[in-house]
């Protein structure tokens, strides 16, 4: 009982917080995740079994791998196995991340995350397929860096005035963070890891692209939210159809069961237990999810449509 009511505790605070946290949040389970079945591995006797794990999380340089394994795409930005590199990761992106949301919305925060770490596998396969520092090489590739390093070049070319304060050096302009960060990436690829570098330097250029094209007017991140709606919708309208022929179906069911019984009870006394006003607001909140998306919704209406849910079912 402790353990489904901590579950459900940590369900309710991931639905509750922002979309920044929500990404650290996927970041910080997938480490644990890894971790975890590397220590069973070794209790088994199967020290080994954590690198064919990872071969299915991390990136393939090979095109026909990769045709195999598609989903990788994906999980490799989510997902760190070192220590120091989540935490690294997750720091820069917190502070960074915490900048940018000052001058955009959730959904451009996460669609500019895949499209950052889109855009360094792009690069990173690139690489391996084209240059001859990497002929008869096979690599791989794990780690947040290309979408984190994305929202920091977006939010230095957004914000570069911005001054953030720094352990034993002060007050500084976060350009020059932003300008040190990528000299060192570039500085990084005639280092042991080049392919990662590289792939860093793919995260720079989409962060690149969408802050410039914003001071234009013009969002990248549009078409990705817009086809991210189109699911949703999806998916929305999937679910009401379910739930529909679900309530349509119990006061069937429960006037039946009644005049088996007493054969005074009806229907009426079968309905959820919910005002006409918490409809209202239910509606309300669907109607915005259907036009903006859930990440669109705000904590306290997240945590309303949670509460009027419960009282439904």
């Amino acid at each position: 009982m402790a353990v489904s009511d901590t579950l459900r505790q940590l369900r309710r605070s991931f639905s509750t917080s922002t979309m920044l946290m929500k990404i650290i949040w996927v970041n910080i389970g997938v480490f644990v995740v890894l971790r975890l079945t590397a220590i069973g591995g070794i209790f088994s006797g199967n020290p080994d079994f954590i690198n064919a794990v990872l071969g299915y999380v991390q990136l393939p340089s090979s095109p026909g791998v990769l045709l195999t394994r598609p989903w990788t795409l994906l999980t490799y930005m989510f997902a760190q196995y070192d220590l120091m590199h989540i935490v690294f990761n997750l720091l820069w992106f917190y502070w960074f991340g915490t900048l940018f949301m000052m001058i955009a919305t959730p959904r451009q925060l996460l669609a500019l995350y895949l499209l950052g770490g889109l855009g360094g596998a792009v690069l990173f396969i690139s690489a391996y397929c084209g240059l001859p520092m990497f002929a008869q090489h096979y690599g791989m590739l794990i780690g947040s860096s290309a979408s984190v390093i994305a929202i920091v070049t977006a939010t230095a070319i957004l914000m570069p005035d911005f001054r953030m304060n720094l352990l034993f050096i002060g007050s500084v302009s976060i350009k020059w963070i932003a300008i040190i960060t990528i000299f060192l990436v570039l500085i990084g690829v005639t280092g042991n890891n080049a392919g990662g570098e590289i792939a860093h330097i793919g995260g720079v250029a989409v962060g690149a692209l969408y802050a410039l094209r914003m001071k234009r007017g013009h969002d990248i991140t549009a078409p990705f939210n817009r086809a991210f709606d189109r699911m949703a919708n999806l998916w929305n309208s999937l679910t009401s159809a379910a739930w529909s022929r679900s309530r349509s179906a119990r006061p069937e069911r429960n006037t039946r069961q009644a005049g088996a019984g007493s054969g005074q009870k009806t229907a009426k006394q079968h309905e959820p237990t919910c005002s006409r006003s918490d409809r209202e607001v239910l509606d309300s909140i669907l109607d915005k999810i259907k036009k903006s998306g859930y990440a669109a919704l705000t904590p306290e209406e997240r945590q309303r449509l949670f509460d009027v849910s419960r009282k439904i079912k």
